[in-house]
């Protein structure tokens, strides 16, 4: 069994956080090694994995026709296409899951500004690059924002900022095959002192484990469920998932994003039986 793990030419073997993934394939029988997604063969593969194809947020349309060109991909290649474009949160909250508040805004469209500080984004994105929070009067500089954005090409998302992610940062609660296996935090990000990493591809983080209590786990399942049900896939379609969650102003825990496509699943911040969970379900996925 030959797995092949994607990423991009920028960081052609991830970010270190999957290091333990190949000798966690390799116990199980499972021969695994790292490729660039738009350079290297994959059509021997038992299995391509995205892992960090980082570089698709400027090419996405190229990146999903490589997609649906893979013969057997994890995610699959519709999981991604719908990822890969926050619009979704507006499928989830059409759905009945708590999201945060989202407004997307169309290249030739203008914005309404939420009353309070707020985060303008592209739809497509990653590592939280060329998001920019503003304060409650900053309408002249969001809007110069705004329109950078839709030069580009990209639909924006404007949401209030929840202001408790100073605090309490984000919590990120990842399943395997469809099973929750862990969760980690990120602290805030739209912060003064936000600082890239070398590559460019996104910002760093400010990462440790995390223990989520029963409705944070509940709210994740329920937008995994959603997003499944959308896709016609079952959880266990889903080789990992990675729900982020943030607390609104009442408290209660708010889908800030829903990853299918090339999330950081947190390796380094959880215990050393992750691995073997990821890898158990890579091998349930090649034995369908």
């Amino acid at each position: 069994m030959k797995v092949l793990l994607a990423a991009c030419a920028a960081q052609p073997t991830g970010d270190g956080d999957d290091d333990a993934l190949l000798p966690a394939l390799a116990d199980l029988g499972v021969t695994a090694r790292w490729f660039v997604w738009d350079r290297d063969p994959c059509d021997a593969a038992d299995l391509v994995v995205l892992r960090a194809p980082w570089d698709y947020v400027e090419r996405r349309d190229e990146f999903l026709a490589w997609c649906d060109s893979v013969p057997a991909l994890a995610n699959p290649a519709r999981a991604v296409r719908w990822s890969t474009d926050k619009s979704y949160l507006a499928d989830l909250a059409s759905d009945g899951v708590p999201v945060v508040p989202t407004a997307l805004v169309r290249p030739g469209e203008t914005a309404s500004w939420p009353s309070g500080p707020f985060v303008v984004k592209p739809a497509v994105g990653a590592g939280s690059r060329d998001a920019a929070r503003f304060a409650a009067d900053e309408h002249d500089a969001a809007a110069a924002h705004l329109a950078h954005l839709h030069e580009r090409g990209f639909t924006a998302l404007v949401q209030p900022y929840q202001q408790r992610v100073d605090a309490d940062g984000e919590t990120a609660l990842v399943f395997l095959g469809g099973v929750y296996s862990h969760a980690f935090t990120k602290g805030a990000m739209l912060t003064p002192d936000a600082r890239h990493d070398a590559s460019g591809l996104y910002v760093l983080e400010r990462l440790s484990g995390a223990a989520p209590d029963a409705g944070r786990r509940r709210l994740a399942e329920d937008a995994l469920d959603s997003a499944a049900h959308r896709l016609g896939l079952t959880r266990a379609d889903l080789l990992y998932a990675r729900v982020d969650l943030v607390a609104g102003d009442d408290g209660h825990p708010l889908v800030l994003e829903l990853e299918l496509a090339e999330p950081s699943l947190g390796f380094r911040q959880t215990g050393r039986d992750a691995p073997g969970r990821f890898a158990s379900a890579v091998r349930a996925a090649l034995r369908r």
